[in-house]
């Protein structure tokens, strides 16, 4: 019963942390101060109560429109808000209630940013990289089973060939990726950095190929690859050890 109270309260918590990261995901690539200042609605500016921005539910009673213009507010804050919730709840049932829980949570904060302001600029913020460069910082305190050689190595085994395919076909990556992978590498460490790619690469294939198929996108164009990169490190986070062990089981 104990667990089950500890796992609503993380759902809840994360709920509202990604809240106010719907907040930073609008705000960042504006340079906007996400900090400080209350929220508005985007559409006729005024400021929002306390009612209109209960994580999930506000959106759902308000009937996904703002209360004072009626204009529509995207479907993506409660899901994003739901998200939260959810990676609050894995982290507490995968890593217990600890600083480990904690750490990952984080971690998986600044990809789901790094996600959406991707989505929406195509590009990468360099302060989001350098958030996920500390995030692994502080990780070596509390992921001790990732020894520091392999830290470095992951700052390293994906960065560099991405940087060199870019350098070879130009445009093939951003910039923004390339500095990630290498970032995030001193969380994960090479072997679950490595993973992270391979899943992010097929994610992204399998999305583009759908969007050549239903004619959305031509050959020439592009899309953002960030969101699949960091799909691919949190399932490298939770089940990355579990996908190893089943891979190399076969050898």
């Amino acid at each position: 019963m104990t667990d089950k109270i500890y796992l609503a309260a993380a759902f809840l918590l994360g709920c509202c942390i990604f809240s106010f990261l719907n907040v930073v995901i609008y705000r960042l690539p504006k340079k906007m101060d996400f900090v400080t200042g209350r929220s508005a609605c985007p559409f006729c500016g005024h400021a929002l109560g306390a009612p209109d921005m209960v994580p999930v539910l506000g959106w759902v009673f308000l009937g996904g429109k703002c209360r004072y213009c009626k204009a529509g507010i995207s479907v993506r804050y409660p899901l994003v808000e739901l998200a939260g919730g959810i990676a609050a709840v894995l982290c507490s049932y995968h890593f217990g209630i600890n600083p480990r829980a904690i750490i990952a949570f984080l971690f998986l904060c600044v990809l789901t940013v790094v996600s959406f302001v991707d989505m929406d600029t195509m590009e990468i913020p360099f302060s989001l990289v350098i958030a996920a460069a500390l995030m692994g910082v502080l990780s070596v305190l509390f992921f001790p089973e990732i020894s520091f050689v392999e830290r470095v190595i992951g700052i390293f085994c994906v960065s560099v060939p991405l940087y060199l395919l870019t350098v070879a076909v130009p445009g093939a990556f951003g910039g923004g990726d390339i500095k990630l992978m290498a970032a995030c590498g001193i969380f994960l460490g090479w072997k679950l950095n490595l993973l992270a790619l391979f899943l992010g690469v097929m994610g992204g294939g399998i999305y583009g190929f759908w969007l050549l198929a239903a004619k959305r996108k031509k050959r020439t164009d592009h899309f953002a690859f960030g969101p699949f990169l960091c799909l691919g490190m949190a399932a490298a986070l939770f089940w990355g050890e579990k996908i190893l062990d089943w891979y190399l089981g076969f050898f």
